[in-house]
């Protein structure tokens, strides 16, 4: 007998609500929760909606990384065939033992007691950024001034990059994660910031310091056994940790500020109890789940999630943003509630491929949001809520920017 298949759609995009995802997500959790997507290559595959399949396939080895043998969800190229060099040290992308390998050599640099060591780093930066803002204002672009600084700062000390090329970096990462330039837009953006991070490890080379990117071409490790990593694997890892530690937590930092200040009652939470940050940061986390398109994973086998059998080599996008509102695992799911216990989201994904610098992006939110709103008591938005540039066009949501003002 035929089995015939529900119909493919593309991956719902629209969003009716700056911080809710696209509203589609919520009839497919309900009726289809593992339901047929079609992707911009002509290819079909799955999508799943639900926290618990979300999480299953996440976790599950029979489900691949390679983004080489998957399809994109967007009208993006993910990666080229003939880009086989430039994916060493892109642990993201990579399946055991290569990503093992990875993992191990740099989890020690991102534990909590590492990152807790940072804080007071952190502290100061933050403040210096605060003076800056409040010197230049009002009114003031939140992420010029705030948002983007400060991951920016901490991961180029975190790595040994110098924080004055940041002109050519961050302009090389936006174009990176803009759907609308074309793929060898792209790839021209990546290949330059490969092309620098190269020279910058043999800089590196020639005079160490004390920074990541040092240590690890020293190939230090717990046990002082040798570790080299080539230099095209360094210049991988250096680039998508400089990538993503300082887009990600910019992305949060923003966002998380708009989503406050359009929910006073919640601000006010965070005002009165300090003590309450750490769940507050949870909670935005998953109220916001910035990772729009994803993660990808590639069918190795014949697996079945929820009654529907995915095929060997069909790609499936586990969505952590409908994941993260599925009522049957968040009560009031739609409601940002800073006093949410028991929140076990799934914005930093899940499984072997659960954001490295996770701890990292904490602790610089756990220093930033209390201390932007402790000096600006008075602080709101400097324009109409839709007036504020979404990110709908990039990878990454958030905001463009974000106007703010307050009393001098």
């Amino acid at each position: 007998m035929r089995v015939i298949q529900p119909a493919a759609a593309p991956l719902p995009t629209r969003r009716s609500c700056p911080f809710d995802p696209p509203q589609e997500y919520e009839r497919l959790r309900e009726q289809e929760p593992v339901s047929r997507l079609a992707f911009p290559d002509g290819k079909i595959g799955w999508l799943l909606t639900r926290h618990e399949d979300v999480r299953a396939v996440l976790a599950d080895d029979r489900f691949s990384s390679d983004r080489m043998r998957a399809s994109s969800p967007v009208r993006r190229t993910a990666i080229r065939p003939e880009d086989r060099k430039a994916r060493a040290g892109m642990l993201i992308s990579l399946d055991p033992p290569e990503h093992t390998r990875y993992r191990r050599l740099l989890t020690r640099y991102f534990t909590v007691r590492r990152m807790r060591a940072l804080a007071p780093r952190i502290e100061q930066i933050v403040a210096d950024r605060l003076d800056a803002m409040e010197s230049g204002g009002p009114p003031a672009d939140l992420v010029r001034a705030f948002a983007l600084p400060i991951p920016s700062l901490v991961i180029c000390e975190l790595l040994g990059v110098p924080y004055t090329d940041r002109g050519m970096f961050q302009g090389w990462t936006s174009t990176l994660l803009r759907l609308d330039v074309t793929d060898d837009e792209a790839f021209a953006a990546r290949d330059a910031l490969q092309d620098y991070m190269l020279d910058l490890v043999a800089a590196k080379r020639a005079h160490h310091d004390d920074a990541l990117l040092s240590r690890l071409i020293a190939g230090e490790d717990q046990n002082g056994s040798d570790i080299a990593l080539s230099d095209e694997e360094l210049a991988g890892i250096g680039r998508l940790l400089l990538v993503a530690g300082h887009e990600t937590t910019a992305n949060m930092l923003a966002l998380g500020t708009y989503a406050l200040l359009c929910h006073p009652g919640q601000l006010k939470v965070l005002r009165e109890d300090p003590a309450s940050v750490d769940r507050a940061i949870e909670e935005l986390l998953r109220y916001l789940t910035i990772v729009q398109f994803g993660p990808v994973r590639v069918a190795r086998e014949d697996v079945e999630i929820a009654g529907r059998t995915i095929r060997a080599g069909e790609t499936v996008v586990a969505s952590l943003s409908a994941a993260n509102r599925d009522p049957e695992h968040f009560p009031r799911p739609a409601d940002l509630d800073l006093a949410r216990e028991l929140n076990q989201h799934v914005a930093f994904g899940h499984g072997i491929h659960q954001c490295l610098g996770q701890q990292l992006a904490r602790t610089e939110m756990r220093v930033a949001f209390p201390a932007l709103f402790r000096r600006f008591p008075t602080l709101r938005l400097a324009v109409e809520p839709k007036r504020v540039p979404m990110r709908h066009d990039m990878f990454v949501y958030g905001v463009h920017e974000l106007p703010l003002t307050w009393d001098g």
